[in-house]
C-alpha cells in the first residue's frame, strides 16, 4: 500500500513538473507568383505537427477563379499534417505513389516551396516569399 501512495505521489511530481515545449512558426505577408491575396500566411505549429493556411483573395483573383470553380471562397483556411526531416519541414504527401506533391518549408527562410515527385523524381518550385517570419516558443 505504501509503495503504490510513494508511486503515485512520484508520478504525480514528475508530470507536474515536466514542462511542455511548444514551438510555433508563423509566415506572414506572403506574396504568391500568380494569384494576389489580400491576407496569405502559414502558421507551423511543430509540437502538434499541423500546418494551418489562412488566406482572403483579392477580388480580381478570387473572381478568376468563381468563373470555374463555384465551391472557391473569398477567405479560407484549412489544415495539414507536418513532419520535420533534415532541418525541413514539410506536408505530407498529396497524391498518389507515382505523383505527389508536399509545400516544403526551411526554418528561418522566407522561401516555400512545392515539392513534386513523379516516378521517383523530385523538382522544386518557388510559390511564395513571406516578408514576416515569427517564431514562439511557448511552455506550458
Amino acid at each position: 500500500m505504501k509503495e503504490n501512495k510513494f508511486l503515485l505521489f512520484f508520478l504525480s511530481f514528475f508530470f507536474l513538473s515536466f514542462n511542455l515545449h511548444s514551438e510555433i512558426i508563423v509566415l506572414s505577408k506572403c506574396d504568391d507568383k500568380e494569384d494576389v491575396f489580400l491576407k496569405n500566411e502559414y502558421i507551423l505549429n511543430l509540437n502538434e505537427l499541423i500546418m494551418t493556411r489562412n488566406y482572403i483573395y483579392s477580388e480580381k483573383t478570387y473572381q478568376k477563379y468563381k468563373i470555374t470553380d463555384l465551391s472557391v471562397k473569398k477567405k479560407n483556411s484549412y489544415v495539414r499534417n507536418i513532419y520535420e526531416e533534415d532541418g525541413k519541414i514539410l506536408t505530407l504527401k498529396h497524391g498518389y505513389p507515382q505523383f505527389y506533391t508536399q509545400i516544403l518549408f526551411e526554418k528561418g527562410k522566407p522561401d516555400i516551396f512545392v515539392k513534386a515527385v513523379l516516378n521517383d523524381v523530385e523538382s522544386f518550385s518557388k510559390i511564395s516569399t513571406c516578408k514576416k517570419i515569427e517564431k514562439f516558443d511557448l511552455e506550458s
